[in-house]
């Protein structure tokens, strides 16, 4: 299936590893040129020669900076040719906060994971949305988490986070810009083999006392697929929401996470 998205900007938020390289992979695939955003160059830098060696025939382009300060928005949505305007599609993605108890968490940690988690992406659709709207062609795709439905006790600040976001994006999607070709979804990751799953499992690990590889094999029995999830899986179903064949889909929630979640809504 063509996609229809050849030629398009991309930028993807966190792309230097896990699901925001994924991401980047899948839509440098479809012949989309992608700006790169994360901290850390030099895994970054790595990732983006992967890109570059695999799809030769787009553009890639990192930026190594915090997407959750004003200044490192500024330096990513300037590089496709101005603030924002020239974004056909925006992967949200920042890096989920810390697990703990509820009870050792202060004001600073709250609003830290606010900020990273709902604020951010809301300054990025805020960024690029009308340009996107005046183009007639938009996507948008935060990465959120399955915690979204299924709160995790011990991802207490994800899970507030991240729901003020969905409820957001809840709103705008099903605004104007609807009928204008642009689309705002939520892609929720179940548990997927990235460096958030090993973060998770020490912390699960210190609560309960069990080996992070025990509390692995546990997880891994608990959902129905049998496993984790891949990166490049995760990557796959983003660019389909990219497509051009995804256009009747906006404000939705979509669930990855190899069928863990026992509800039928």
């Amino acid at each position: 299936m063509d996609f229809g998205i050849t030629g398009k900007w991309a930028l993807v938020c966190g792309a230097s590893r896990g699901l925001g390289l994924g991401c980047a992979q899948a839509l440098a695939g479809e012949g989309v040129n992608v700006v790169m955003v994360a901290r850390g160059s030099e895994a970054l830098e790595a990732s983006a020669a992967g890109i570059r060696a695999a799809s030769p025939g787009v553009q890639v382009f990192t930026v190594a900076a915090d997407i959750t300060t004003a200044e490192g928005r500024a330096a990513a949505l300037g590089v496709a040719g101005g603030p924002g305007t020239a974004f056909d599609i925006v992967v949200t993605n920042a890096g989920g906060p810390p697990p703990g108890d509820f009870r050792n968490w202060d004001r600073e940690a709250w609003i830290k994971a606010v900020d990273a988690n709902m604020l951010t992406p809301i300054e990025l659709i805020k960024a690029t949305v009308d340009g996107m709207a005046q183009r007639g062609f938009g996507r948008i795709v935060n990465i959120t988490s399955s915690a979204v439905k299924a709160p995790i006790d011990i991802l207490g600040l994800s899970n507030g986070a991240r729901s003020g976001l969905t409820g957001f994006v809840a709103g705008v999607a099903r605004s104007g810009i609807a009928a204008q070709g642009v689309t705002i979804n939520n892609l929720l990751p179940g548990k997927f083999d990235t460096d958030r799953i090993a973060v998770t499992l020490k912390g699960a690990s210190e609560k309960t006392g069990q080996p992070v590889e025990e509390l692995r094999r546990q997880q891994q029995a608990q959902i129905p697929a049998g496993r984790y999830g891949r990166p490049q899986e995760f990557g796959a179903i983003c660019a389909f929401l990219c497509s051009q064949q995804a256009a009747y889909m906006t404000g939705q929630n979509v669930l990855a996470d190899g069928g863990a979640y026992p509800g039928t809504f």
